[in-house]
């Protein structure tokens, strides 16, 4: 019997339509006059999130005969705001990333990723670009698509407030809703837990949501503001559909000192997890150190947008081949 695994996993409608979605998104942006950019795959330096793995490749070329670790980058992020630095305006990237995390219905350590940033917009701009983007390329309806702020979500479902709620409660929260947290002394792994366990399965279940304005410990790259009940907030969103995340987006950190003081933190704390170190790519801060424009950025799971267009519930089924098959 002849072996099937050279065969793809989607089917050949699914293949047309995402090349048809791909179309898509470059006519949005090109009627936007967004650039269109591609950025390296492979790095020198890469991220320092301490929940996201890395993949590495070693160089052993002209440039580095004793061989040189090189990144597989998670996200064009780093290369596309040094370009911004440089005055390249508004632009996007459609194309590969790599994490090495685990295979399953939602993930596979390729996958295809649209990044974009736009000067002059703030992320409550940011999140409406996005809706005008489900609405053209796949068929959302604008009126079913809600925003819901990071407390209003907690208040909501659990009924409490996330930037003041005792220790105690949280752990109690999360011992009850994901049997885990009751040694955890942690606020936002405590948040995590519960965002997790209630906070996204709520969401998107009748159209797009954005859960808006996060705890400012947990702001990653964005900037971080006030809210009007005078909580520090994180100038940040995350899209979901049907519980799935689907995009994460920032009001882009400008600051370079406070770029790098937060890269080299989460470094630290990647040591201290015990989890390989990954040469956080310091350039980054250089850039923003020269003047990167004020804008607002978002990286959107293109893999992930074509499933909820076509129903599916595998991301094998609109991948011709996951890494089972690769």
């Amino acid at each position: 019997m002849l072996d099937t695994q050279w065969q793809p996993q989607c089917t050949l409608d699914a293949l047309k339509r995402r090349a048809r979605l791909f179309a898509d998104i470059r006519a949005f942006f090109a009627a936007r006059e967004v650039l269109e950019v591609d950025t390296p795959i492979l790095s020198q330096g890469s991220i320092s999130d301490p929940h996201i793995e890395v993949m590495t490749t070693t160089y052993t070329g002209p440039l580095a005969p004793k061989g040189q670790t090189l990144y597989l980058q998670t996200s064009p992020e780093f290369a596309m705001k040094r370009l911004l630095a440089a005055g390249a305006g508004s632009i996007y990237q459609l194309g590969k990333v790599f994490r090495n995390e685990e295979a399953g219905s939602r993930h596979n350590s390729e996958f295809c990723m649209l990044e974009w940033y736009r000067l002059g917009m703030d992320h409550h701009q940011l999140m409406a670009e996005i809706a005008e983007l489900l609405v053209a390329v796949a068929g959302i309806d604008a009126g079913s698509i809600e925003k819901v702020s990071y407390l209003a979500a907690f208040e909501r479902t659990l009924g409490i407030n996330p930037h003041t709620a005792s220790l105690e409660v949280l752990q109690q929260l999360a011992q009850q809703h994901a049997h885990y947290g009751e040694a955890e002394t942690d606020r936002d792994t405590l948040l995590n837990l519960l965002v997790s366990f209630v906070i996204e399965p709520s969401l998107g279940q009748q159209g797009p949501s954005f859960l808006y304005d996060y705890p400012a410990s947990q702001a990653a790259l964005a900037r971080t503001a006030t809210d009007h009940e005078g909580h520090q907030v994180a100038c940040r969103f995350e899209l979901f559909i049907k519980g799935v995340e689907l995009a994460n987006g920032y009001f882009e950190l400008t600051d370079a000192a406070e770029q790098r003081r937060r890269l080299l933190a989460d470094g630290e704390t990647r040591r201290q997890l015990g989890r390989p170190y990954n040469n956080p790519d310091l350039r980054l801060a250089d850039a923003l150190a020269a003047g990167m424009p004020e804008c607002a950025g978002v990286a959107l799971g293109v893999d992930r947008l074509l499933m909820v267009i076509l129903g599916a519930s595998n991301i094998s089924q609109v991948m011709p081949f996951t890494l089972a098959r690769a």
